[in-house]
């Protein structure tokens, strides 16, 4: 009898041990999808453009759970996930904070663009007469710069990233043409030399 109940007891045991290695050797999906629903989140909020490197952070903890899972080391790749959903919840987080810093750094770039395009146009006005065969480039121009200021400003409180980029877009149009106003002024106040005969 004593023999028997060893022999249940064992079975037991082996019975119990086959089924917690069944049960630790199943891949890790309710982390998955948790990590992945974290990792939506953050892109919907716009961690990749206002929390980048905590995004990136995020993203190279979920590949190497995703490698984890790939070897089969479950265990392993279930913490991958887990870390994972907490560093794209983190960079969610500090989307706000990564959107406020960009949208200052526009509201600067605005305040300085404008004063460039105020005296850009002043100079253009004085220039008029010698842009010549450039007055039809200049004239789009400037109102694409005229237009693009406004839009940007618009643009600065619901997307303040892509505001930056067109204001970035701006300033290298403004300083083209303060590139060239400078050089037609300096080619035409230029003294002609006369040759002595």
């Amino acid at each position: 009898m004593k023999r028997t109940i060893r022999c249940f007891m064992l079975l037991f045991l082996v019975l119990t041990l086959g089924m917690v290695w069944v049960g630790c050797a199943k891949p890790p999906e309710a982390e998955k999808e948790a990590a992945k629903k974290a990792m939506d989140a953050a892109i919907s909020a716009g961690a990749e453009k206002y929390s980048w490197a905590d995004f990136e952070a995020a993203r190279k903890v979920w590949d190497a759970a995703e490698s984890q899972l790939k070897e089969k080391k479950y265990k392993k790749a279930k913490q991958g996930y887990i870390n994972a959903k907490a560093a794209f919840e983190k960079a969610a987080t500090a989307v706000e904070t990564g959107k406020k810093a960009v949208s200052d750094q526009a509201n600067a770039a605005l305040k300085t663009i404008q004063e460039d395009w105020g005296k850009l146009s002043i100079t253009a006005s004085k220039m008029e007469k010698k842009l010549k065969d450039k007055k039809q480039a200049w004239t789009a121009d400037a109102k694409a710069i005229s237009e693009g200021l406004t839009k940007s400003k618009e643009m600065i409180a619901t997307a303040p990233a892509e505001a930056k980029a067109k204001l970035d877009e701006l300033k290298a149009l403004i300083e083209k043409w303060g590139a060239t106003f400078k050089e037609m002024t300096t080619t035409t106040s230029k003294p002609k030399t006369t040759k002595k005969k």
